[in-house]
């Protein structure tokens, strides 16, 4: 069995204020490395404090760097198309030295039609500035004069070995195949109806491995949504809340949302709730996470309270990653997770 690591994501969505979200959001991540999580991502989303409440991914991973030490801190993702490149070069080449070399870089075409009006962009060019814009990232970091002969300053080709490329397509994943980049994999991955996350994943993981340079390690992204908890009714409760209020806010987009009963919902949105013997059960049906080497989790649309997500998290580290194949680098310290729990 191919070795997994584990990461936690968030969409920094806690039912607070902005400066409350940043701070549970650390304090979240904090206690997954206390639990020996390998790494932590964090979305980027512009205008929308209910799609995703951080415009600014570099600048909170920089406000982590004295606060955490082992655990992997990534994007998931930068918008690069929105993004003045150059910029992002020169910052995530000034963070990665910061975080001593711990940064890793996921980068996407997304975001909302609403956002690239803003920054006077076509939306529908999305697809030709995110091109322009990697290849303009890689050939900075790569240490290539820039235009008038100007070279990035600190120098990053490290960044070159933790590229990630984001996408929902087979074609996105000869891209990164062929690059020799990671592939992340979203639990908001588009699919016919009835059709399940594996069978539209497992045929971008396909391409992705023939694409892949011979002698290079393949690196696969599997993110899931999961709520794990100790007494099952409770978890429902929370899912169901949580669902319906991700059904409202879809439903005013004009973007048609799952309906039926619960349990319906919960298995037309791929979303992994319940006990750990329940969630570990949903989870291992999943053919396309079992070949992830990298397998992370989010509590959205659940979205339950900041104390159940750290019980969350602990419960994921301690009993349900193992049973997926996760070996923790580091031993959790239970003194800290029983203080955090209470």
């Amino acid at each position: 069995m191919m070795a997994k690591r584990l990461g936690f994501f968030s969409r920094v969505l806690d039912d607070v204020c902005p400066a409350e979200r940043y701070r549970l959001l650390a304090e979240q991540i904090q206690h997954a490395e206390r639990m020996g999580f390998d790494s932590a991502w964090i979305a980027q989303h512009h205008f929308d404090a209910e799609e995703g409440g951080l415009p600014s991914p570099l600048v909170f991973l920089a406000s982590l760097a004295a606060r955490t030490s082992t655990i992997r801190l990534g994007t998931g993702i930068i918008t690069l198309a929105l993004e003045n490149v150059l910029r992002v070069a020169e910052d995530t080449a000034v963070l990665d030295l910061l975080l001593d070399g711990r940064l890793e870089i996921g980068l996407g075409s997304g975001g909302s039609a609403a956002a690239f009006t803003a920054f006077g962009l076509e939306s529908d060019a999305r697809g030709a500035l995110y091109g322009e814009n990697l290849a303009q990232l890689l050939s900075a970091w790569r240490g290539e004069p820039l235009e008038g002969g100007a070279q990035l300053y600190p120098a990053a080709p490290q960044l070159l070995q933790r590229l990630w490329q984001a996408t929902f397509s087979v074609a996105g994943g000869v891209r990164a195949g062929k690059a020799g980049h990671g592939l992340m994999l979203s639990r908001t991955q588009p699919k016919p109806e009835g059709a399940t996350l594996w069978d539209v994943q497992n045929p971008i993981i396909d391409a992705y491995l023939q694409e892949l340079p011979a002698g290079a390690a393949p690196k696969i992204l599997g993110s899931r949504t999961l709520y794990v908890a100790d007494d099952r009714r409770e978890a429902l409760r929370l899912a169901e809340a949580g669902l319906s209020r991700a059904a409202g806010r879809i439903g005013q987009s004009g973007t048609p949302f799952p309906a039926g009963t619960l349990a319906e919902v919960i298995a037309a949105t791929d979303t992994h709730v319940g006990t750990v013997q329940d969630v570990i059960e949903s989870l291992s049906a999943d053919t396309a996470l079992a070949r992830a080497t990298d397998i992370v989790f989010q509590v959205h649309s659940v979205d339950p309270p900041h104390p159940c997500i750290l019980r969350s998290i602990e419960l994921l580290a301690t009993q349900v990653a193992p049973a997926l194949g996760w070996v923790p680098r580091i031993p959790a310290r239970p003194w800290e997770t029983a203080a955090a729990a209470g």
